[in-house]
């Protein structure tokens, strides 16, 4: 049976196969805002035809669809949700909008706007309820008022209710009870409960990340649910996993309540990739680069540790689940350029995105954009890109580009290089400050450079960082989906339980360990998974007694012991060390949250093996073209990807194009085809 990738972007959407070999087949086609749904089932047609087969037929012969969807990010940076209502514990509900003092463009700057909250303070009803920190319930939630506050919602155009009551976490009866009166009073209204999304200590936090939940909930409940409609409309029998933002894919029917981990759900997938190509290199320590069409996502990983975090923010809206994290940024190869009221030249964040595009597709599109000024530069086909299957026209990327010479003073050429270099900083200072923020040298970490536009922007940025290496997959233009038949099924679960390690109760810690492991067992076992198959991990988050933040440290399986927990402080104080710069030995710790990761691999995929070849790769020219590299035109050795062998050796200035991306060498470094499937190009020590 055959299993299917497929990465759903603002610009295009990928698909990946793997055939019952584990070899891999790529297809990209654009995608079909708003209808992404058909843009996802045209991938799906175009792999049907290479094989020679119908849809129904192709979809009969695949077991598993994995899918990483931005709908959910792409509703809060749109504005698009759903409306929200929120019914909380009385006299708190104005904790939401209060925050923690937050102001995050500038904190001292008192002309910043205030904070404008999802759900307005006349859609925050407070009702009589209470639950202590210990998980005694002292006051039920009130029934009539419920009813009132649901009516009301009704009345109001209320599309979504986020129920968040104090403490929840300690003991959710009182939510369930609301949620379950909620349902009855309007079953119309998508309802979600604060100990469902974030069953964890600190009430701003677990508030914002249920309310962001009841933002996108309704609409990416329509959205999986027309997906599996249509999927089995067109004989899809199989089972369709999402990928989440923890880097773990689940089930339709189990990730529909959670919706808020659908942030961030493609990009979650390129670390993913990246460290199967860092380990094959033997680079651990190396950053990813994930530019497509819309945007780049960066992501550090150092030591071949993909990094998480609680820390995250969308805009102005706190997530506080645990994700992967990357950084992102609005300089796709869509991104466009244009002159801000200082007479500033600026490229991105807005995007000519799938429709109309960058002017040189021909589909409408008027503005400049990256695209256009890498095909005038020279560094992308006008006649091969996507395999030929969009032809570019050079005379509308003028068009485009001509606008801005005039106002800018600059010739076309400059012009276009000025695009391009200023797209390559935006995303160089990303890497720069995202590193330096965690006290790593950029110049430590290899570069692995996917997406689209990732292998013509890459090389540029390691050379401008002093990045030694760069690594580029052949299967670049495709990275996040390729990441996504790596990752693992599996569920993750997190209790709070706040206590000093010398009078942690082991016997409460080891009933939350079980309960968390019994939950996630079922749920592999309702898909098929066998506990023999399941890996499982636990952390804790620890800090300093008195400190805000907290230090994830790993535990062993098995029940606690004085032993393990013993163990655990002094992995906490060296892990504080590596992180902060210092311990403090003698300080008591805290434990205040606990998690579980249940998790079971997918079967293998193989990399694209190239045969080796000559040191001189002469047989896999294409051609001569001039590029514009270190301000003039340079006639350009182009070089047909399919074609190279392992151990052949370019010297830049130099042009690959793939069948969905192209490589641009510039000069000071080397490329070396590999045997896995991927470029290796290294800088000229000389340069």
């Amino acid at each position: 049976m055959k299993r299917v990738a497929i990465d759903v972007g603002g610009t295009f959407t990928d698909c990946l196969v793997v055939d019952e070999a584990g070899d891999i087949r790529e297809f990209k086609v654009p995608s079909r805002p708003p209808d992404f749904v058909e843009g996802l089932l045209d991938s799906l047609r175009k792999a049907s035809l290479y094989f020679g087969i119908s849809l129904p037929e192709f979809l009969g012969q695949t077991s598993t669809i994995i899918h990483g969807t931005t709908i959910a990010t792409n509703a809060i940076l749109t504005g698009h949700g759903s409306r929200v209502g929120m019914i909380t514990t009385k006299g708190f509900r104005d904790i939401y909008e209060i925050r923690r003092g937050y102001k995050l463009s500038s904190m001292y700057n008192m002309f910043v706007p205030p904070y404008k909250p999802l759900v307005p303070r006349y859609l925050r009803l407070g009702v009589n309820e209470r639950t202590l920190h210990t998980g005694e319930v002292t006051v039920p939630p009130d029934e009539a008022e419920i009813k009132a506050a649901m009516e009301y919602f009704v009345a109001q155009g209320v599309e979504s209710v986020a129920v968040c009551f104090l403490h929840s976490y300690a003991n959710p009866a009182n939510e369930q009870r609301a949620l379950r009166i909620c349902n009855s009073a309007a079953p119309g209204i998508f309802a979600i409960a604060s100990h469902e999304v974030l069953p964890v200590w600190r009430e701003y936090e677990r508030f914002s990340t249920t309310v962001l939940s009841a933002y996108v909930g309704p609409l990416a409940d329509r959205y999986l649910h027309t997906l599996e409609t249509r999927l089995r409309d067109v004989g899809f029998e199989g089972t369709l996993l999402i990928v989440l933002s923890n880097g773990l894919t689940e089930p339709v029917k189990h990730c529909v309540r959670h919706p808020a981990s659908f942030l961030g759900s493609g990009p979650a997938a390129q670390p993913v990739a990246g460290l199967c190509f860092a380990m094959d290199s033997g680079h651990l320590s190396f950053l990813t680069l994930d530019a497509g069409g819309t945007s780049a996502e960066v992501c550090i990983v150092p030591s071949g540790e993909i990094p998480v975090t609680r820390e995250a923010w969308i805009e102005d809206e706190r997530i506080a689940l645990r994700m992967i994290d990357v950084s992102s940024l609005g300089s796709g190869g869509g991104a466009i350029a244009w002159i801000d009221g200082l007479g500033v030249l600026r490229v991105g964040p807005a995007s000519a995105a799938a429709r109309p595009g960058p002017a040189c597709y021909g589909k409408g599109g008027q503005e400049p954009t990256l695209t256009d000024a890498c095909l005038l530069l020279g560094y992308i086909p006008h006649d091969n890109f996507l395999g030929g299957e969009v032809p570019l026209d050079k005379d509308l990327a003028r068009e485009a580009v001509g606008k801005l010479c005039q106002r800018l003073g600059l010739g076309l050429e400059a012009t276009a290089y000025a695009i391009f270099a200023i797209a390559s900083a935006s995303v160089s200072g990303l890497i720069g400050n995202t590193t330096t923020k965690r006290g790593y040298d950029v110049r430590d970490f290899a570069l692995i450079a996917g997406g689209g536009a990732g292998p013509v922007l890459g090389p540029s940025l390691a050379k401008e960082l002093g990045i030694q290496t760069v690594i580029i997959p052949r299967l670049a233009s495709l990275f996040s989906a390729f990441g996504m038949l790596l990752m693992d099924i599996g569920f993750e679960f997190s209790r709070s339980y706040l206590a000093r390690a010398d009078e942690i109760d082991l016997a409460r810690l080891n009933a939350l360990f079980a309960e968390m492991e019994d939950q996630a067992l079922e749920k592999l076992a309702s898909v098929g998974i066998a506990r023999k198959d399941v890996t499982l991990s636990r952390m804790a988050e620890m800090r300093y007694e008195g400190q805000f933040h907290e230090v994830e440290v790993s535990l062993p399986s098995g029940n606690c012991t004085p032993k393990k927990i013993k163990a655990a402080v002094a992995a906490f104080h060296q892990r504080h060390e590596q992180l902060h710069l210092f311990s403090m030995l003698q300080q008591d710790v805290e434990f205040l949250n606990f998690h579980l990761r249940l998790s079971s691999p997918q079967t293998g995929v193989k990399l694209p093996v190239t045969g080796l070849g000559p040191d001189d790769p002469k047989a896999a020219l294409k051609l001569r073209r001039p590029c514009w590299f270190k301000g003039k035109w340079v006639d350009t050795p182009v070089y047909v990807g399919k074609l190279l062998r392992a151990g052949n050796r370019l010297s830049g200035p130099a042009i690959i194009e793939e069948p969905n991306t192209t490589v641009v060498i510039p000069d000071g470094f080397r490329c070396t085809a590999n045997q896995c499937g991927y470029y290796v190009l290294t800088r000229r020590s000389n340069k």
